[in-house]
């Protein structure tokens, strides 16, 4: 097990956005959440790095553990340790190169002496295709460019889990594939993943399951075949039928 969530809970004043929800996701599973606009994912993806504070429940990752209501400052960050995320826009330093914000963790977190942080730096944008761009500042980045950036910012870390909340969503159509592809990329690595995303077609293609959410709770979880082709919720064969693209596979 790489991470499970038992009974998380999370309000927003009146709002209950996430209702009881538990889930585990093993070792090398790319797990995606899908559904309809405030279902919940992202909310749900927030609290795994305890971006977002759930009000009840706990998360576990990698054998670390924190509970809603009594984890200490050392536990959530050795919590946080363990899981990397790409934000749906970028979340990059401005004033500082791509190359100072994939090294930044390395340097501050890591303590690692800044030849090595470059080196490593320099290799982590080598493998997102970004090597030529070290010395640019975002402002002169592309949008996904700045999102390559983005994912070799999270893979400095050596992270147990990478978490994606929407990597495309902020993209123009031109630099949507060129992201997607460095995903891929990742996901042959074996490394474990859970994926918010609009993307049905990619979500097809690289999930080994797929959570259809709304209203906070799950409502269908199978593997991409069984979702895609033959689901069993009545609120899931809406969803898709509202996302016709979904059958088209990439």
């Amino acid at each position: 097990m790489m991470v499970q969530l038992e009974n998380i809970n999370k309000s927003f004043g009146g709002n209950h956005v996430i209702r009881g929800v538990s889930l585990t996701v093993e070792q090398g599973e790319i797990l995606s959440l899908i559904g309809p606009s405030g279902a919940g994912k992202t909310t749900l993806l927030r609290t795994i790095n305890w971006l977002e504070k759930p009000d009840s429940g706990s998360v576990t990752v990698d054998g670390v553990r924190a509970e809603a209501g009594s984890a200490s400052h050392d536990d959530i960050h050795r919590l946080r340790s363990k899981s990397s995320m790409v934000f749906q826009h970028y979340n990059l330093f401005r004033n500082k190169t791509a190359l100072q914000n994939v090294t930044e963790s390395l340097l501050t977190v890591k303590k690692i002496p800044k030849d090595r942080a470059e080196q490593r730096g320099l290799e982590l944008l080598r493998s997102v295709g970004m090597e030529n761009k070290a010395g640019e500042y975002p402002s002169r980045l592309s949008g996904g460019q700045q999102q390559r950036v983005g994912i070799a910012r999270a893979l400095a870390v050596d992270p147990h889990v990478m978490l994606f909340d929407e990597p495309t969503s902020a993209l123009d159509p031109e630099w949507v594939s060129e992201v997607l592809d460095v995903i891929k990329r990742i996901v042959l690595q074996g490394m474990t993943m859970i994926l918010v995303s609009h993307e049905m077609r990619f979500v097809r293609e690289i999930a080994s399951r797929v959570i259809l959410m709304d209203g906070g709770c799950i409502v269908e979880d199978g593997g991409p075949e069984q979702i895609f082709n033959n689901p069993r919720e009545e609120r899931t064969k809406q969803f898709l039928q509202k996302n016709r693209d979904y059958q088209i596979i990439i």
